[in-house]
């Protein structure tokens, strides 16, 4: 039952991730952005059957080829994400094409893995791909959080009598 519920935990992450990723979205670095990647990664970790008892060494080190998968590919759509600021302050961001491309070439890695665990006789369990999942989620969230702290407001040139001439927002490009 708990990989039937990693299942279902995996699956509605990625479509909420999926669906939001592609939305300007307001980024709030003042927030526990680092939460629910936490949250994932211990669901992960609490299953003991991460690792394949028979098969520990190959068992690990697809994990850990699984983790690097991740953190490239969180890094990788952190960087091909867009970042602006607007005059109030606030930072928001939408993903590029070039993220969708990431987010294929992650998926493409991981269904590899899965292959290769497979063709090597590995029990695999969910969890792996959530702790990736996690890793993921944690690594995009931490650069674009450090991103938006170097950004500054565009400064409105408007006068004290309500002139609203202004200049627009200025926005990183990718």
């Amino acid at each position: 039952m708990p990989g039937l519920v990693n299942t279902l935990v995996i699956a509605a992450v990625l479509v909420l991730v999926i669906v939001r990723q592609f939305r300007a979205s307001r980024i709030d670095t003042e927030r526990r952005w680092w939460l629910l990647p936490v949250i994932l990664a211990v669901v992960a970790l609490r299953e003991p059957a991460i690792v394949d008892a028979h098969h520990h060494t190959a068992s690990v080190v697809l994990l850990i080829a699984e983790l690097l998968t991740g953190l490239a590919t969180g890094a990788a759509w952190a960087w091909t994400t867009r970042i602006w600021v607007e005059p109030d302050g606030a930072v928001w961001s939408r993903s590029t094409k070039a993220s969708g491309g990431v987010w294929a070439v992650g998926v493409g890695l991981r269904v590899g893995l899965f292959a290769l665990g497979a063709a090597l006789g590995l029990h695999q369990d969910s969890s792996a791909l959530l702790l990736a999942l996690a890793a993921t989620l944690l690594v995009r969230s931490g650069i674009l959080a450090w991103r938006a702290k170097f950004l500054r407001p565009a400064a409105a040139t408007g006068t004290a009598y309500g002139d609203s001439m202004s200049r627009p927002t200025w926005k990183e490009r990718v």
